[in-house]
């Protein structure tokens, strides 16, 4: 009995419970006679496409800021980096010139605005939870909201060309814009490499047309579906997302991570070692924002969509509950906590469904589970602050 209460303790209860459902429910849809190999290739796409924006909670929570609720500004940042790569790719007709490679390049340049916009705006963000400590989360949880409500102004002002991302009739931006015609699935949908695309092409004003674009299956090791079963493996979002954990343990372990990890766990003690404590805490929320931007784009390619408007106002809560779920507490996160606490939530509200509609047949009730579910779990997360023994 001792030995199962210190197992308890050392794997935390939240874990334990999570854990025996998200079992059960495996065991349940099995039973019911479930495509095994779909039903698991979803619970790994899911897994990977949330893992770096849940791994953007570890330098804010090393850093000393806490649950970085306010991750929507990397989430608004990733996205508005990600509709100008696709607008500069239509006007200068990159499929037209370059083939297969320009949804690669317009990925990459995705990349490469959301990365520094993110990192401009996390550092002004670390300037005003410098102005109100003790209350990071509370402010960060508005910030959030605030930040999604200022985009959604930006949206409607934007005036692009590409028919992927502008309204049909009127201005602005749409709600839902579909990355068939760029940079989606390509590190995790085995399709992009087995057929081709029809793209619409913007050579110059007045020459609009399309061309057929395949990638080389020599990429296909990126997406590959294990025997034709139906069960896909996304090599190429595991290795991005494995990536991000290599770059972020890499950190933790240099001189400026021991130092932002000391800043977050003991400021008087890291203040008397002549260490700026501010300066560490505004480098950890500028690192966990420019995760969340990285963590938006992968997600919205694997997805195939990106979510403008009011779509991201809820992510904050996901990855906080996500690697609160995997052990973590306000004062202190790592890496196995991520890839524990996101398996566990994806998981279930992955498997949770289809049960539900097998056993209940409602046509309403598959929205109405999912709400329950991701919202009872982001309740006891919260909860259960303290899940496990983080020693």
């Amino acid at each position: 009995m001792t030995g199962f209460k210190k197992f308890v303790e050392k794997v935390g209860l939240p874990r334990l419970i999570i854990g025996s459902f998200f079992i059960v429910l495996i065991i349940v849809a099995l039973a019911l006679g479930l495509n095994a190999p779909f039903l698991f290739s979803d619970i790994i796409r899911r897994w990977m496409m949330y893992s770096i924006l849940v791994l953007a909670m570890v330098p804010g929570v090393q850093s000393g800021i806490g649950l970085n609720f306010g991750i929507s500004l990397g989430v608004v940042s990733g996205l508005l980096g990600a509709v100008i790569a696709m607008e500069v790719s239509f006007v200068n007709g990159w499929f037209y010139h370059f083939g297969a490679g320009a949804a690669w390049l317009t990925l990459l340049l995705a990349l490469a605005i959301a990365i520094v916009i993110s990192a401009l705006v996390g550092a002004a963000y670390g300037m005003l939870l410098n102005r109100v400590k003790g209350s990071e989360m509370t402010v960060s949880t508005y910030v959030g909201f605030s930040s999604i409500a200022l985009m959604n102004i930006v949206w409607i002002m934007l005036r692009f060309k590409n028919g992927q991302l502008k309204w049909p009739i009127g201005s602005g931006l749409r709600n839902t814009a579909s990355l068939q015609e760029s940079f989606g699935g390509l590190l995790s949908d085995p399709m992009v490499y087995e057929s081709p695309r029809s793209i619409t092409v913007y050579a110059d004003v007045s020459d609009v047309g399309s061309v057929s674009v395949q990638q080389p299956k020599s990429l296909g090791f990126l997406a590959i579906d294990v025997n034709d079963s139906g069960f896909v493996l996304p090599l190429g979002l595991i290795l991005v997302f494995a990536l991000c954990c290599l770059i972020v343990w890499l950190f933790s372990r240099s001189k400026t991570g021991i130092a932002l990890s000391a800043a977050g766990e003991n400021e008087l003690f890291t203040l008397s070692n002549g260490i700026n404590v501010d300066r560490m805490r505004i480098l950890g929320t500028s690192i966990s924002t420019v995760l969340g931007a990285i963590g938006i784009i992968m997600y919205a390619q694997t997805y195939g969509f990106l979510q403008l408007y009011n779509a991201p106002l809820m992510m904050g809560f996901t990855a906080v509950a996500s690697v609160l779920l995997g052990g973590a507490t306000v004062t202190r996160a790592r890496i196995s906590n991520v890839i524990i606490g996101t398996l566990l939530f994806q998981g279930i509200l992955t498997v949770a469904l289809p049960v539900a509609n097998e056993l209940v047949n409602v046509s309403a009730l598959p929205e109405v589970t999912r709400i329950i579910i991701s919202n009872g779990i982001i309740l006891y997360a919260l909860s259960k602050t303290r899940g496990g023994n983080q020693r």
